[in-house]
């Protein structure tokens, strides 16, 4: 068993069932054709997991807490987070992105500021939770954005950030499998399929991020208190453990971290 990958996490490992993933990996189909049934389904399984997490780390429950969502774009997690009983505060650099929503406002209840994960305008130890899902494999410099993170955290609060590692079968987007063929090609590829660049562009607007690099820099920090991949069964949650093979098989990873 992979020391990391969760003993104690009882609510979280509670929740991680196949029938969860199955529903979850059904709805992927969904994210550019319809993003509100994409991504309102990924909001309220995203305030489950941190609602676990909170209670697995804290022992008591996440109500009343303040979230700092990195890179929430146009708001469809605000709605599930506030309505959890939390304070929710979403980041997102791209305009584009934050208005991405029903008639082009952000929605959901909550606060949403324009800004870099890389330099947060957030005071030190000013939110309980910071959060960032499916958004390092979309930035240069993700452990500056996890550096950003745990500074804003509290003592005694939680970092979650959650990614798409590169070469599981997820890792090309919306290219699909092609990116084991290398994300320059396989960028080309959808471009010459589909007449215009993949939003999700490799070297621009998307980056190779391994899951050890992510686990690497999360025990550097001496905060790490849990890794596992986000959509897998309690059952696969092993597949952290084995070097080289974690890379193909977590699919997503989730670094829990505590600052103190």
């Amino acid at each position: 068993m992979n020391r990391w990958a969760a003993a104690g996490l009882v609510n979280t490992a509670s929740r991680a069932t196949l029938s969860r993933s199955i529903r979850l990996l059904s709805e992927f189909r969904f994210e550019q054709s319809d993003p509100a049934r994409f991504y309102g389904g990924l909001a309220k399984d995203t305030v489950s997991l941190v609602d676990g997490l909170w209670r697995d780390v804290n022992g008591t429950s996440p109500q009343g807490t303040t979230v700092l969502d990195v890179g929430g774009g146009p708001g469809y997690f605000a709605t599930e987070f506030s309505g959890a009983g939390m304070t929710y505060l979403g980041v997102e650099p791209d305009p584009r992105e934050m208005h991405a929503g029903p008639a082009g406002q952000p929605h959901g209840a909550g606060a949403f500021v324009r800004a870099s994960g890389m330099a947060l305008p957030f005071a030190d130890d000013s939110v309980d939770i910071c959060l960032s899902s499916n958004v390092a494999e979309h930035v240069r410099e993700p452990w500056l954005m996890g550096r950003e993170m745990l500074r804003v955290t509290r003592p005694g609060g939680l970092v979650i950030l959650s990614y798409t590692v590169w070469l599981g079968p997820f890792g090309g987007h919306e290219m699909g499998l092609t990116h084991y063929l290398g994300g320059k090609r396989a960028a080309e590829m959808y471009t010459r399929k589909h007449g215009h660049r993949p939003k999700n562009d490799y070297g621009s607007s998307l980056f190779a991020v391994s899951a050890a690099a992510g686990l690497d820099w999360a025990r550097s920090t001496g905060a790490l208190v849990a890794a596992f991949p986000r959509y897998h069964p309690r059952w696969a949650w092993r597949a952290t453990s084995v070097p080289v093979l974690q890379e193909f098989l977590t699919s997503n990873l989730v670094l829990v971290l505590k600052p103190s």
